[in-house]
């Protein structure tokens, strides 16, 4: 694994950084990256390079193949480094400008579009969602004994953003009941948004509205295809396709040029492989789809055909620099170099608890895209009060610290997750570095 640290790919990673996005001092990513000096925004170098130990040890243990890590503070970026192989069997660098499947990362963003949507005045938050997808009126309510009983009442636009409507994962089956909601949205062949998928998000909508709600829309937390749906309220309120929206309103204001729901031919080649553990205790290239009970995953979705199917929950694929630029806009309350998506209001609304007594784990509360940290004691994790985070099942995360003005980003591509929960040790391993 000597390889990995080799005097070359330190020359390749340096250049990548000559070349890519930027960061100049007070204002976060212009034209250059510029990594600024750790102790000037408050952080110790000399801790942070436990992050280099955390993420070689992975490496050379072979748990992961590579990883890029990102900490920004202050609007500065502090750290950033690449790790590994993108690609071991190429013997391909892990590089900044990798692009990465991002996965439940995409779930943000599409709450963001709601949520400009909704300042342009298109909507309230608790209108039934119904209003502007037909399918959704008058769900059905999936019961102990299997039967459907009527619902009492809608959803709403704000319970598919809190995870609170009913509608469930395929992939998550961990109780009775949503093991026979699996079972169900399996037959109707509902995607997931992990492999590749014919129709629309669309035909999506159509396929949930006339399937059984998990539970009463408001009285519990169960995460599943939501944004998925608020992806296609996108389209349907806007006019657009929810790829066009997020090209046109999202990526273009905020520079966010290396995110996609499906990658150019030029870009391929920055695409990291997908890796998963074997019995051999190594990881080994994921290939081709996979189908694991009510799972179903595949490498070659972001460039592959059908590409019609833009799922809002899990469909994209993005950089660390590119999603930093998403990052810091919420953290600066909506704007990003003079381009304003958001307004500060609108922003907080997203960042506190939308979910009232329900929880997501014990000291976590959901916002509008986020979940939120309200109690850290009860968490067994350095993230302090108000900090909001999520990650992606391939083995992402982000979080962000408003009273510490600190972003971090972790990106690597392994599923199933890695079992010494990497991502979130990155996470610690951060905040240890924070010394001022």
């Amino acid at each position: 694994m000597s390889i990995y640290r080799e005097v070359a790919v330190r020359i390749l990673m340096v250049l990548s950084l000559c070349i890519g996005y930027a960061l100049a001092p007070g204002s976060l990513l212009a034209q250059e990256i510029q990594i600024e000096s750790p102790n000037q925004v408050g952080l110790s170098s000399v801790r942070l390079q436990r992050i280099d130990n955390l993420i070689e040890e992975a490496i050379e243990d072979e748990v992961i193949a590579g990883a890029v890590a990102l900490v920004a503070r202050h609007g500065r970026i502090a750290f950033m480094e690449s790790y590994g192989m993108a690609n071991v069997t190429d013997a391909k660098p892990m590089r900044s400008d990798t692009l990465f499947r991002i996965a439940s990362m995409t779930k943000p963003i599409t709450s963001l579009a709601i949520m400009m949507l909704y300042e342009e005045g298109h909507f309230f938050l608790t209108d039934p969602v119904s209003l502007f997808i037909p399918e959704f009126k008058n769900p059905l309510i999936l019961s102990e004994d299997s039967e459907f009983s009527e619902s009492k009442g809608a959803i709403t636009i704000q319970q598919l953003l809190t995870h609170t409507s009913g509608i469930s994962y395929k992939f998550i089956s961990n109780t009775d009941r949503r093991a026979r909601l699996s079972q169900m949205y399996n037959d109707a062949g509902i995607s997931d948004g992990l492999s590749e998928t014919n129709n629309t998000i669309a035909d999506l909508s159509t396929k949930l509205g006339e399937l059984p709600l998990l539970f009463e829309p408001g009285s519990e937390f169960a995460y599943g295809l939501s944004i998925d749906v608020l992806g296609h309220l996108v389209e349907v309120v806007s006019d657009m396709s929810l790829t066009d929206f997020f090209e046109n309103r999202i990526f273009k204001p905020l520079g966010m040029t290396d995110t996609h729901f499906y990658l150019p031919n030029s870009k391929l080649e920055r695409l990291a492989t997908l890796y998963s553990p074997g019995e051999d205790g190594r990881i080994h290239e994921v290939t081709g789809t996979i189908e694991e009970g009510y799972a179903s995953f595949s490498p070659t979705y972001h460039h592959s055909e059908p590409q019609t199917y833009y799922s809002g929950g899990a469909g994209l694929v993005s950089t660390a620099p590119d999603y930093l630029r998403l990052l810091q806009m919420f953290l600066n309350g909506g704007e990003l170099n003079g381009m304003r998506l958001l307004s500060p209001k609108t922003v907080q609304m997203m960042t506190r608890n939308n979910i009232g007594p329900l929880s997501v784990e014990p000291g976590i509360k959901f916002g509008l895209g986020f979940a939120i940290v309200e109690e850290p004691s009860m968490t067994g994790g350095s993230k302090s009060q108000g900090t909001y985070y999520w990650g992606g099942i391939f083995n992402t995360r982000f979080f962000v610290d408003p009273d510490e003005e600190l972003i971090g980003i972790f990106m690597s591509q392994l599923i199933p997750r890695d079992p010494r929960r990497l991502r979130d040790r990155f996470v610690n391993t951060v905040y240890q570095a924070v010394v001022q």
